[in-house]
């Protein structure tokens, strides 16, 4: 299993964080598309790293196009030397019409599209073929050698997508190289719905779907109640309801979602119950959470991303969960 580490957005920092990520033996640095743009971060990452993946998680596709996406990651896989990971999401209807301003329609289908139409730019590019891209969101025909960014001795990155309902799950078996986990997950909800939803469409042939897991941990009372309240705040949305539904918990994000349409953000927290937090949260000391890790995700995630809410810490703050994963 693969540990990576959680860059912080600013860009001030990322220089001291990917360097400390690969002095704690991390192997892969992720930042995210919160407060700033992911792409020029990653740069910076990749310019002052060496040896760990870099990569988005995640970076919004409908907020884009699949050429400006195409042109940021084949750059930044020639200039990492092929350690790119491009993570995209689609993010949720209210943000990518009235935040981005972009057309939403269909998701699943249009990120299908949209992974479908930057391997073939990106294909156009590596062979110097006609690019000929017709679909049913995104027409790109016309390339000329002018707009062609320079060799990637590479290949193309790796396409990681996030996902969480069974649309998007088989969008991303069908056409992804990696699935990006959303942390509102617990143990069961991957073993009796994610993996059988991969296993049943992934394309026969294909190397095996390379899952990545961001599960909550708490090592403290403070990383607990941390936890309870981002939990509280993904509950409310309708998107993650199945995941409380197969425990039986589907009324609680029927009240959340009430409650967060009136502002009353405080008086959800204590709706998630113990039972409720520690489905979704490996909590204790360091060896007890490698522990937990290690039992419920150990034979299924290929990767994990340590994920405590809040400010996002320097990747030292899990140095000695990463000795104890590793041990």
């Amino acid at each position: 299993m693969k540990i990576d580490a959680r860059l912080r957005d600013a860009w001030e920092t990322v220089t001291d964080d990917v360097r400390v990520a690969e002095e704690v033996g991390y192997d892969g640095a992720w930042n995210a598309e919160n407060t700033t743009d992911p792409f020029p971060g990653l740069a910076l990452a990749a310019e002052h790293s060496s040896r760990i993946e870099v990569g988005p998680s995640v970076a919004i596709a409908f907020a884009r196009t699949p050429m400006t996406v195409a042109n940021p990651a084949w750059n930044l896989q020639r200039f990492s030397g092929g350690r790119l990971v491009l993570g995209l999401g689609s993010q949720i209807r209210p943000h990518v019409t009235r935040r981005f301003s972009m057309p939403w329609s269909r998701p699943a289908a249009r990120m299908h599209e949209f992974v479908t139409a930057l391997r073939a730019i990106w294909h156009a590019w590596e062979t110097g073929g006609t690019l000929e891209h017709r679909g049913e969101f995104y027409d790109h025909s016309l390339m000329t050698p002018n707009f062609v960014p320079p060799p990637n001795p590479y290949g193309p990155p790796a396409v990681f997508l996030a996902a969480v309902g069974p649309h998007m799950l088989r969008t991303t078996a069908q056409v992804a190289d990696g699935l990006f986990a959303h942390p509102f997950l617990t143990e069961r909800y991957l073993r009796e719905v994610m993996v059988p939803e991969i296993a049943a469409h992934r394309p026969d042939g294909a190397e095996p779907l390379e899952i990545a897991l961001s599960p909550f941990v708490a090592l403290d009372e403070a990383d607990r109640e941390a936890v309870r309240r981002q939990i509280s705040f993904y509950g409310s949305t309708p998107a993650y309801k199945p995941v409380l539904d197969l425990h039986g918990w589907g009324d609680l994000q029927t009240d959340l979602n009430a409650l967060s349409k009136q502002g009353r953000w405080d008086e959800m927290v204590p709706l998630v119950d113990d039972e409720i937090l520690d489905a979704m949260c490996a909590s204790g000391t360091e060896t007890e959470v490698a522990a937990t890790l290690r039992e419920r995700y150990g034979d299924v995630a290929h990767r994990v991303r340590f994920n405590r809410p809040g400010e996002t810490p320097s990747p030292s703050r899990f140095a000695g969960l990463v000795e104890a994963l590793r041990g």
